[in-house]
């Protein structure tokens, strides 16, 4: 059976979908099967980010209510294990079936090695429904005082819903930036209250990658994206050292 993740934030702007979508990929091009869903009800962006913007659309719901099924969910042209089902633009989070929610991640577990849910930022109807039903939970913050604030949140609300199967991702760090700030990854642990899955510098090629519509470890082999390539294999079991940022 595979595993359902749930990609969670306590605010906007911390780099959640990029980085779901930048794990998500690396897992694939490791020869893992994944399906990506956008959680994000009533917008869409996770398939900019997969490079698959110009993909034919399936949404979960289509999935759900039987008008599609998981097979139907577009490949990507540069990693054909990479499957996404994007959200629908026209529903409520609170009008949605969890319980059918909850058998369309049955059926995931059963086809895909690995199920990565975008969830919308912050804890309300949206995040409640796209992280009920996950086996594990990675939290995205960035090492200001407001985004660890708020992840400490979504963490309290994650222990609600039973997930306890949390780690931490830290994004957007810029040594200088943190120097000057005098925070270390180990103060936003603290702050957040998770243990370390990894950390993520801050990198023009993550924009510049969405725009080539091309996925970003496909785009450069550096920076960003080799953050997420050991993330990708910390959540595989293997033992990947910490980036040393410059």
């Amino acid at each position: 059976m595979g595993q359902v993740m749930v990609v969670s934030s306590g605010k906007g702007g911390t780099g959640k979908t990029t980085l779901c979508a930048g794990v998500a990929s690396c897992l694939a091009a490791e020869g893992c099967s994944v399906l990506c869903i956008d959680a994000d009800v009533g917008l869409r962006n996770l398939d900019l980010s997969l490079g698959m913007a110009d993909s034919a659309i399936v949404s979960f719901l289509d999935v759900m209510e039987g008008r599609s099924s998981l097979d139907d969910a577009p490949a990507s042209r540069e990693i054909p294990n990479l499957r996404v089902l994007t959200a629908p633009m026209n529903a409520e989070p609170e009008d949605l079936d969890g319980d059918a929610f909850s058998a369309l991640l049955l059926e995931a577990r059963k086809k895909f090695d690995w199920c990565l849910i975008d969830a919308p930022a912050g804890i309300g109807a949206g995040f409640r429904f796209a992280a009920r039903y996950a086996d594990a939970a990675m939290v995205v913050s960035t090492a200001d005082l407001a985004s660890m604030r708020d992840a400490a949140r979504a963490a309290d609300a994650l222990a609600e819903l039973q997930i306890t199967a949390c780690k931490i991702a830290v994004n957007r760090v810029t040594p200088r930036l943190n120097g000057q700030m005098r925070t270390t990854v180990d103060d936003v642990m603290d702050s957040v209250g998770l243990p370390l899955l990894g950390i993520m510098p801050e990198d023009h090629a993550v924009t510049l990658a969405a725009s080539a519509g091309v996925p970003l470890i496909l785009y450069t082999n550096h920076g960003a994206a080799e953050a997420c390539l050991h993330l990708a294999r910390r959540l595989r079991g293997i033992k990947v050292p910490l980036m040393r940022l410059k």
